[in-house]
């Protein structure tokens, strides 16, 4: 008798997914605008989620949080290098920290600012981390083609949670913005973290001029409930996927399924032009429709050989939609 083969929600079915901006910046640090006014911005296109992540600033936003939507505790820390370098040329550790009990230690978190920690000394850096972690917050590494680092540098940085795969505001900066390689680097050092796409947005740049850094990063996170519980639930299972929309314009092909049997995968989206399974090595699974139409699912056979696997599906029209890494077998 045939053995029954298991099968695996990659992302989970009969859950809502809620679109989320997770690296944002108010005039608490060096945004534009007031945390009340960046939730109106985002909820007028949609947003039900947002983390506002100012410089060195816990900032605990609940009362703008309603039964349509929900803002995250957080903040973004710095680890710079040191030297009379310019800045342009500094590299630079930033660190988003995600509170998945903000009714905890609230004094110690209040008083969270600029880590004192020496941006060379890697055991001190993972030491802050560690702290940080065992404050109840999630880590996500930030952008690190725009701070200048190389793979030999952040493949020693242990215990985040996840990493930007995507930053919208590092992107309209200097084409600084997307960095799968580095997700991959991370991956194959053997380390096993999340990505996430962001705008880390200041609001600076007219939203009608091309560089506005709104609404280009986002993720879509799969939870049982929007409230504050829900979302850091799915946020700490990985129940999310990342969208990447370089112009800022229209939306990022949707995952509607994506689900394992035995060794057998299927993806079902909404109207795209490729859909990659990308894998531990350079060899990748592909689907892509035929010039001028559109593809909506791909069935793939695993080997054995991926090592991990990750979900890349383009539209064509520059926009593309990217998983988190899984580890089959």
């Amino acid at each position: 008798m045939e053995e029954k083969r298991k099968i695996m929600e990659l992302l989970p079915k009969g859950v809502t997914y809620y679109k989320a901006n997770l690296h944002c910046h108010t005039v608490l640090s060096d945004g534009k605008m007031t945390p009340e006014e960046v939730k109106k911005h985002y909820q007028e296109k949609g947003y039900q989620v947002l983390a506002i992540t100012d410089h060195d600033h816990y900032g605990d936003h609940r009362e703008l949080c309603d039964e349509n939507f929900v803002a995250i505790a957080a903040l973004e820390t710095d680890i710079n290098q040191a030297g009379d370098m310019l800045w342009n040329y500094r590299r630079t550790w930033h660190m988003n920290w995600y509170d998945t009990c903000p009714d905890q230690d609230k004094e110690i978190k209040e008083a969270l600012g600029r880590p004192e920690v020496p941006y060379e000394d890697m055991d001190a850096v993972n030491a802050y981390v560690e702290k940080m972690t065992k404050l109840g917050f999630l880590g996500c590494y930030n952008h690190p083609y725009w701070s200048l680092q190389t793979c030999d540098e952040y493949t020693k940085l242990k215990g985040m949670w996840g990493m930007e795969i995507y930053n919208h505001g590092c992107e309209m900066d200097g084409l600084n913005g997307y960095h799968p390689q580095s997700y991959d680097e991370m991956l194959r050092s053997g380390q096993k973290l999340f990505c996430v796409s962001t705008d880390d947005n200041h609001n600076s740049m007219a939203i009608d001029g091309g560089l506005y850094d709104s609404f280009g990063g986002y993720i879509r996170i799969g939870a049982q409930s929007l409230t504050y519980d829900g979302i850091i639930d799915a946020l700490k299972k990985g129940n999310f996927y990342s969208c990447c929309v370089p112009d800022g314009q229209g939306e990022a092909p949707e995952i509607l399924e994506f689900m394992m049997t035995g060794n057998h995968v299927h993806v079902k989206c909404t109207p795209a032009d490729k859909i990659f399974l990308k894998t531990m090595g350079r060899n990748c699974h592909r689907a892509s429709a035929k010039p001028g139409e559109t593809i909506t699912e791909a069935n793939f056979e695993l080997n054995g050989e991926e090592g991990y696997i990750r979900l890349e599906i383009t539209d064509g029209k520059g926009r593309h939609t990217v998983s988190n890494a899984y580890f089959p077998g």
